[in-house]
């Protein structure tokens, strides 16, 4: 290896990235890493960490409210954007320095500045050439804006968090799981918030009965829902804002838009037709089981691949990549059964298949499924409902999938996401003793399919 600068150069200094070359580093490598923007990437940036920090500060509108119900009295000045934005700020700017540290402590230099890849194993950072045994490529995604009249008017979650000021009105384009997230910021915020999405409902892919518990839980706290919506252009206004007319040829007023119409991989720039990468018509990089891409001595992980966008699947992801370059190699990253959460207010826990992809597939299934108001909403008039859901094979009687829509989905769904990765029987879930009074105790008291 000694005739190369670095036995591994990694373009991109997000979750991904970060962990291939620290574990790398630990495994005896000579390691860099190459970052344009800012330490720790997307989530870290303007993603998951900012987006829960601002599900945190939005969601204590509904805590204060509900606190009247036990007894306080509780009397408020308001909500000041500028002190959650810049406590945000700062939060991040500690993590930021601690991801650079990180990576130092470990032994990796940093290289601050845009890499682009020269050759199979050439690497160019401004006019600093670098060259590696092996290259990673874990420059993740970007917010995909549509082209239509007036699209740069509008924002992305990129610019969403370092926001000047809160908008009073909002339309928040999309039917993923990042714009319904931002809506419900918004609108928990107390901004007049509405969503756009030009299918029939939201969070395509998910179970449908969560999808439709969804609908009705954020109709319920007073958010608009336009499906079927498409909308055709955006103008300024000039009494201040925006106009947006729709394919129907209504014209509407907002404040500020914000599409969240999907992301796509960050490879503009990169060099890769300076080798033999290959990448499908939306640009991610076609990678094997290894991660490697037509290039040999070229590696992809994380959002810049055709894999799952998720930072625990990047994070994975990496740790695979250096153990099979620099170690003992490990077992292969999981794709069957990712528990994942989405911070909505009420937020989604899921893990394993929906009803209707076990059907799809060939399963015959039984459904157990249970829907009431959590015991923390019994003195209160507004009774946000929960979901839970098991999608059972009824032949083997494993546990296919488990849903939750209801406060912390998310926690919940990590314990049971082991369950079901290890194939868990249903017969197993009643047999857990439940933890009595929680609502987590549903997922193993079912026992009546509907």
């Amino acid at each position: 290896m000694s005739e190369f600068d670095f036995d591994l150069f990694v373009i991109g200094a997000g979750s991904g990235g970060v962990r291939c070359a620290r574990i790398s580093a630990g495994l005896g490598a000579r390691v860099a890493v190459a970052e344009e923007r800012y330490m720790g990437g997307t989530c870290v940036n303007v993603g998951c960490v900012p987006k829960k920090l601002y599900v945190y500060g939005s969601h204590v509108n509904e805590e204060l409210e509900l606190a009247k119900s036990y007894g306080w009295e509780i009397e408020t000045k308001g909500f000041n954007w500028h002190t959650l934005r810049e406590n945000k700020v700062n939060e991040i700017s500690r993590l930021n320095g601690i991801y650079r540290n990180l990576l130092k402590n470990s032994g990796v230099e940093v290289v601050d500045g845009t890499a682009v890849i020269l050759g199979p194993n050439t690497v160019a950072v401004g006019e600093q050439i670098y060259t590696a045994r092996y290259i990673l490529v874990a420059t993740g995604g970007w917010p995909f804006k549509p082209e239509i009249p007036g699209i740069e008017h509008a924002i992305t979650s990129n610019e969403f968090f370092d926001l000047d000021q809160l908008p009073a009105s909002v339309l928040v384009v999309g039917g993923g799981y990042i714009a319904i997230e931002l809506a419900c910021i918004f609108h928990n915020l107390g901004v007049n918030t509405e969503l756009s999405y030009r299918r029939d409902l939201f969070l395509r892919g998910f179970d449908d009965d969560v999808r439709r518990h969804l609908k009705e839980e954020l109709l319920k706290k007073g958010m608009t829902l336009k499906f079927n919506h498409n909308v055709k252009s955006i103008t300024k206004s000039a009494e201040g804002g925006f106009e947006v007319a729709d394919s129907d040829g209504n014209l509407s007023h907002y404040d500020q838009i914000l599409y969240a119409t999907g992301r796509v991989p960050k490879i503009d720039g990169l060099g890769l037709e300076n080798t033999a990468v290959e990448h499908n018509g939306q640009g991610a990089i076609t990678i094997n089981e290894h991660y490697q891409t037509s290039e040999p001595s070229i590696f992809a992980i994380g959002d810049v691949t055709d894999r799952v966008q998720l930072t625990p699947v990047a994070l994975a992801e990496g740790m695979y990549v250096a153990h099979r370059l620099f170690g003992e190699g490990r077992l292969p990253v999981r794709y069957d059964a990712i528990p994942t959460a989405v911070f909505t207010q009420p937020p989604i826990g899921t893990v394993g298949l929906s009803e209707q992809d076990a059907r799809a597939q060939g399963h015959e299934v039984l459904v157990f499924k249970s829907e009431f108001a959590p015991m923390k909403y019994s003195f209160s008039e507004k009774k946000e409902r929960t979901l839970m859901k098991l999608v059972v094979d009824a032949k083997t009687d494993k546990v296919l999938g488990a849903h939750m829509v209801g406060p912390d989905a998310g926690e919940i769904i990590q314990g049971i996401g082991i369950a079901v990765g290890m194939g868990a029987t249903k017969a197993q879930f009643d047999q857990t003793i439940g933890i009595h009074p929680t609502a987590a105790e549903e997922f193993v008291t079912m026992r009546t399919p509907v």
